[in-house]
């Protein structure tokens, strides 16, 4: 039996069955019976906007897969670039594919010197690493005059490349500007990761050896933000490509989303958030001025999730061998005195607050020396490989360019008054 709806025009008496496909209703059929018929839709809540067959997100049940595989197999058993791989070309790769894969993102990692002496060391030395990062990101399209190239699989594939690899780099670039630290360049006899600690925090030692538990950790957690379906900034991602732009100048758009406090600022805010607290005395205090809608508890809730976030629980494990290394961080008690607090209280649970992937993930950040400034930064450097899934997916799915309709609110037609005559 094909699932479907019956909608009716009470002004004509017209009715029109409609399909359910994949959960959803085709606009084309609803605008068969009412043409110039838009849905008001603000924020995109409840309109699917593409096909994708990139993530699954329930958040009634909180589950999240990468090409159908369980976010939680994926964070436990694989690398980041091996997920990377996954979610651009839609399969695992093989260990021929893996090995080759790895080796062009390792030898894509280093940045032209013009980017780096001419246009990064022309910020104000205070500048903001997540604003150097958008702004270097679209500026590597005049570097690549193969960019806008981006039907012919060759060049599209170099810039694929050239993003993941590069992303850390003008990370670490970005951060090391901001802090007065002289660039330090690629070492390619490090992994992806690890690389990325040594650029960014090497000194003057002839190499810089991360902690393996600290690599590991910080693969985990590019593993858990690399995509996360039709979010902020994918959609920003996805309305910049649907205009053929080239991929560099799409993904500073996104990073540009993602630089907005409401989508990428989230785990910077749940660290302020128990630094104000203070002190495990305050917890119910705290709890109790959120429950009087005096203030906000940060890192609870999701606008998908109406469970618990399965990345919460993976993190949270990442935490306990993170802090083994670094050592616990004082915020740590007051998060878990938060949680357990908020977790045992009706007000929260009948509201189905619980946990999301920001609130351990900050202190982890902070935990392994990461200013807050570079959370976003941090956040960006796995999203890229999302991003540029999708948007390879919508190139190959030749989608429209986006353009929503909207509900005009303002004036009727009236004539223009000369400037003599207005009062």
């Amino acid at each position: 039996m094909t699932e479907s709806i019956t909608i009716t025009d009470n002004r004509t008496g017209a009715s029109m069955e409609i399909p359910i496909q994949n959960g959803g209703v085709s606009e084309l059929d609803w605008q068969k019976l009412l043409p110039g018929i838009w849905f008001y839709d603000p924020g995109f809540v409840g309109t699917a906007a593409c096909e994708s067959a990139i993530t699954y997100l329930d958040g009634e049940q909180g589950i999240l897969r990468y090409r159908g595989y369980p976010i939680e197999q994926l964070a436990e058993q694989s690398t980041y670039l091996d997920v990377a791989y996954l979610l651009i070309n839609g399969e695992l790769p093989t260990p021929t594919q893996f090995d080759e894969w790895c080796h062009e993102v390792t030898y894509h990692t280093f940045i032209h010197e013009n980017l780096r002496k001419r246009f990064l060391d022309g910020f104000h030395y205070d500048a903001h690493p997540m604003g150097m990062l958008v702004s270097a990101l679209a500026a590597l399209s005049t570097f690549y005059m193969d960019a806008k190239d981006i039907f012919n699989p060759e060049a599209r594939n170099k810039q694929i490349l050239r993003l993941i690899a590069k992303m850390p780099t003008l990370a670490a670039a970005a951060y090391r500007f901001s802090r007065g630290m002289p660039f330090v360049y690629p070492d390619n006899a490090l992994g992806f990761t690890a690389n990325f600690l040594s650029m960014m925090w090497k000194v003057a030692e002839p190499r810089f050896e991360p902690d393996p538990v600290l690599v590991r950790a910080l693969d985990v957690l590019f593993i858990l933000h690399a995509d996360h379906e039709q979010n902020c900034s994918t959609t920003a991602m996805r309305t910049v490509g649907s205009s053929h732009a080239d991929p560099y100048s799409a993904t500073a758009a996104a990073a540009a989303a993602l630089y907005g406090p409401r989508h990428g600022g989230a785990n910077e805010a749940v660290i302020r958030m128990l630094t104000s607290i203070g002190s495990l005395d305050n917890v119910d205090a705290f709890i109790a001025s959120v429950k009087a809608g005096e203030t906000r508890l940060q890192g609870f809730g999701h606008r998908v999730y109406k469970s618990y976030d399965p990345r919460a629980r993976i993190i949270k494990r990442t935490a306990d061998e993170v802090f083994a290394v670094t050592g616990k961080n004082p915020l740590l008690d007051i998060a878990l005195k938060l949680e357990e607090t908020a977790l045992s209280d009706e007000y929260f649970t009948s509201r189905r607050l619980y946990p999301n992937v920001d609130f351990y993930s900050g202190l982890i950040y902070q935990a392994m020396g990461f200013p807050l400034e570079m959370f976003p930064v941090l956040f960006a450097i796995p999203r890229t490989s999302g991003w540029l899934a999708h948007w390879v997916e919508l190139l190959e799915q030749d989608s429209r360019i986006a353009r929503p309709r909207q509900l005009y609110v303002g004036e009727e037609k009236r004539d223009f008054v000369p400037i003599s005559r207005r009062h």
